[in-house]
């Protein structure tokens, strides 16, 4: 029998878990912009006016910045205000504690200690185990048409309601989803909670696929999905009962990148392209980071950015080149700039490899 959560909705007005989701906002340079230096200028008052309330159930959404992102492709982001953030913030802590035990452990979106690059770690070790024990085997990705903009709220309600019994803790959960201003169907991109319902929402899935159908090679990190089963027969059976799962159970719909192909071709998966034997930055990523360098150059030279801002940048970069096997490719790309230095062979599984 699952096991339901009652009082949720007090640890989220909890005053303290209200303070510690305001330090989560304001990380990194968003404590820079307009909005939160006023925001702050009164944090006391504001903070306060929040847990007010809430604790006296007046809490209403308010209206969503919206505007468009073009990487890694065109979409149109949905923000909320500080004090909508604040609310998410706290919102998230209460649900993470709620669904942590729940999730699968190669489920690694929005999870601490997880993220793209420890997915990408699991793929591996996955396809090298489907090696080792058959000798070769087939790979199923799987992806999601448009995910964020498809979900179901009505189902997305159901599925909450599988864990959670706090009516009022039910009702603010409601209302966030209910605020979004993409239509009838969807959660906006740029919600914190909306990470944490996605996961909610594919876990479904998950539990689907791992429990039921057996599939002992699963990860999924947000709405991509690979699986390593060892025949092309197994791989087909499991994409058809997944996508009707998808279609039946979630209202959801596959993209064109969902297809089965042999282990030995390698899957472009989570920022690289993944062997068995080694892993490489995907071509999108080399393109976008030789366009950018030689635009921050001229900027540079220009005097209208300085070089700590080219560092940054650089480093940001190499800090995931770094996962993998691409030393070579990284000193290629930068040798025409001699202020950027590219320090050490690019470390995996405790050895260093060069770029293959």
């Amino acid at each position: 029998m699952t096991k339901k959560h009652y009082d949720l909705f007090a640890k989220v007005a909890d005053y303290q878990n209200i303070k510690t989701s305001y330090k989560n906002v304001l990380k990194g340079s968003r404590k820079f912009k307009k909005e939160a230096v006023l925001f702050d200028m009164c944090r006391e008052k504001q903070l306060i006016g929040i847990w007010k309330d809430l604790r006296n159930k007046r809490y209403r959404v308010g209206e969503y910045i919206r505007f468009k992102v073009y990487e890694p492709k065109e979409r149109m982001i949905s923000a909320p205000r500080i004090r909508d953030k604040v609310v998410q913030f706290a919102v998230h802590n209460v649900l993470y504690e709620v669904y942590k035990p729940v999730f699968i452990k190669t489920s690694f979106a929005c999870q601490k200690g997880k993220g793209t690059h420890a997915a990408v770690d699991q793929v591996q070790r996955n396809m090298r185990l489907c090696k080792w024990k058959h000798g070769t085997g087939w790979i199923l990705k799987m992806d999601i048409k448009k995910f964020f903009y498809s979900i179901d709220r009505d189902i997305l309600k159901r599925i909450l309601r599988k864990k959670i019994a706090d009516p009022d803790m039910l009702k603010l959960l409601d209302d966030i989803i209910d605020s979004s201003p993409e239509g009838e169907v969807g959660i906006p991109l740029g919600n914190v909670t909306s990470q944490d319902f996605a996961n909610i929402y594919l876990n479904e899935l998950d539990q689907y696929c791992v429990r039921y159908l057996g599939v002992k090679w699963y990860v999924r990190y947000m709405d991509d999905i690979i699986m390593i089963l060892p025949t092309k027969e197994q791989a087909q059976e499991c994409l058809k009962k997944a996508t009707r799962f998808l279609n039946e159970r979630l209202n959801l719909e596959t993209n064109s990148k969902t297809k089965v192909f042999p282990l030995e071709q390698g899957v472009n998966a989570y920022g690289f392209k993944i062997w068995t034997t080694h892993r490489l930055v995907r071509d999108h990523s080399k393109r976008a980071m030789k366009r950018r360098i030689k635009a921050m150059d001229r900027k540079l030279k220009a005097g209208m950015i300085g070089m700590k801002e080219v560092q940054q940048a650089v480093n940001s970069w190499l800090g995931h080149a770094r996962h993998s096997n691409s030393y070579n490719l990284a000193k290629k790309i930068f040798r025409k700039y001699p202020y950027i230095k590219v320090e050490g062979e690019m470390r995996f599984g405790g050895r260093i490899l060069g770029n293959r």
